[in-house]
């Protein structure tokens, strides 16, 4: 089984351990900044992570990439289904940044010590590690093109 179908197997369980993750993340290929670009639906593999159980408890539906300069972190579904931008945790910017030995594309939070980095799993699939300093371990989610 490739990196790429592992990955999709995962993404449709919802489910895995991070030492899995980790070295799938490991496998694939990095993301371009403008491979980004646009609105993506988020879901997480481990909700009893507590990083992880405040996005769902957020309703947090995904990130949006307007420009490398303009990016909404965190996407919630509102009471009524509606999207907005929860604007708490202040804004990012998109960067190519080095991590575990690869340049990729990783959203910089302005106001936040947190990176997320991206690998490609498909055209419309990546493979996220939150790396937030100071929590210990890295969150792994996954990214799904939103049309």
């Amino acid at each position: 089984m490739t990196a790429e179908s592992h990955v999709l197997e995962l993404v449709r369980s919802g489910t895995s351990d991070t030492a899995v993750l980790e070295k799938l993340f490991g496998d694939l290929p990095p993301a371009e900044p403008e491979f980004m670009l646009g609105t993506w639906a988020g879901g997480v593999f481990d909700e009893t992570d507590a990083m992880a159980a405040r996005l769902v408890k957020m309703r947090w539906y995904g990130k949006r990439f307007n420009d490398a300069e303009n990016v909404e972190p965190l996407l919630c579904r509102g009471e009524d289904g509606s999207i907005h931008s929860f604007e708490g945790m202040g804004f990012a910017r998109l960067r190519q940044v080095a991590f575990r030995g690869t340049v990729s594309a990783a959203m910089v939070y302005d106001s936040q010590p947190i990176i997320d980095h991206f690998r490609r799993v498909t055209d419309d699939v990546v493979l996220g590690a939150m790396d937030a300093k100071g929590q210990g371990a890295t969150l792994y989610f996954h990214l799904t093109r939103s049309t």
